[in-house]
């Protein structure tokens, strides 16, 4: 898979640089940082159907825990899919995502099922990418896990996260109003989902994930792809030699409270136990009842009941 391939099509996304590609390359303008009460503001620009994005999620999560002091994340959209009106990098159908999913899946070790692009593929990422915007003018908290549970819909559960039906799901077991989010959806959210993009164009982002950290003073640092976490530590350290680690609570317990659902490889990023080790503590607390296992072909997901 080259970064040639990567760049022409937005649905390849190359597991070695760790980027969902856009179709076209924009060069980054000046941009002004709204300020924020935290030190480092992250800018991250982001796709509810970026695989690259669902990579993340581990290394964002433990970002989270152990800087959340100091750290704001800003969510924007990019609009990976507008439609199937291009045909480039071998890619010209859904049919022919479905295959290049399971392969990132395994690369990232995280669970994505590519078999939604056979069984009900998704015509455009644009109006999941909405409903997050009309998320966010109700509660940007629940957003944050409406996205989520989104996500966890189309990669692990092949629901056709475009389709209202799915959306409305969503958003009711995040507890948004589901009324209110369909008046947004059809209203303001578009709007703000056109500044989303051209932000992402202001910004020149190429691909997803793109996190910018930035301070009020205008420093900036960049990482671009699915990264190890140090990466991003590295970058708050950056823009903030100041920042405090903040020492969590790693037990299981602790981990779900804040968390209702992990992946092996987000258990293992956020408590410290090895991969292996992380899976066998997972499936025992399953038979014991304490948590609901959801195993899908390419891995698996543990909810607390």
């Amino acid at each position: 898979m080259t970064n040639n391939t990567t760049s022409k099509n937005p649905l390849l996304c190359d597991p070695e640089t760790g980027v969902c590609g856009m179709p076209e390359t924009n060069e980054a303008s000046g941009t002004i940082v709204e300020k924020t009460e935290k030190s480092v503001k992250v800018v991250y620009f982001t796709d509810p159907i970026c695989s690259s994005c669902w990579g993340i999620e581990p290394q964002l999560r433990k970002l989270k825990l152990e800087y959340g002091n100091d750290i704001e994340v800003e969510y924007h959209m990019g609009g990976l899919l507008p439609d199937w009106s291009y045909n480039s990098g071998g890619i010209s159908k859904p049919s022919d995502v479905a295959h290049h999913w399971d392969e990132v899946s395994v690369y990232y070790d995280m669970p994505i099922d590519g078999d939604v692009w056979l069984e009900d593929p998704l015509n455009s990422s644009y109006p999941p990418s909405i409903a997050f915007k009309a998320a966010q003018l109700q509660d940007k908290e629940k957003a944050i896990l409406f996205m989520r549970e989104l996500r966890e819909l189309v990669f692990l559960k092949k629901k056709n996260i475009a389709k209202w039906e799915h959306i409305a799901a969503a958003a009711q077991k995040v507890g948004l109003d589901t009324n209110q989010l369909k008046t947004d959806f059809e209203g303001n959210a578009k709007t703000l989902f056109e500044n989303d993009l051209k932000l992402a164009r202001e910004y020149g982002v190429r691909g997803f994930p793109t996190m910018f950290f930035v301070n009020d003073g205008g420093k900036k640092e960049m990482v671009y792809g699915t990264k190890p976490y140090p990466f991003y530590e590295t970058a708050v350290l950056t823009i903030n030699p100041k920042a405090e680690k903040i020492d969590f609570a790693k037990d299981w317990e602790s981990l779900f409270k804040k968390y209702n659902s992990l992946t092996a490889k987000e258990f293992t990023e956020l408590s410290g136990t090895n991969r292996k080790d992380s899976e066998r503590v997972l499936n025992e607390l399953t038979s014991k009842g304490k948590l609901e296992k959801l195993t899908t072909k390419n891995g698996t997901l543990w909810t607390k009941i």
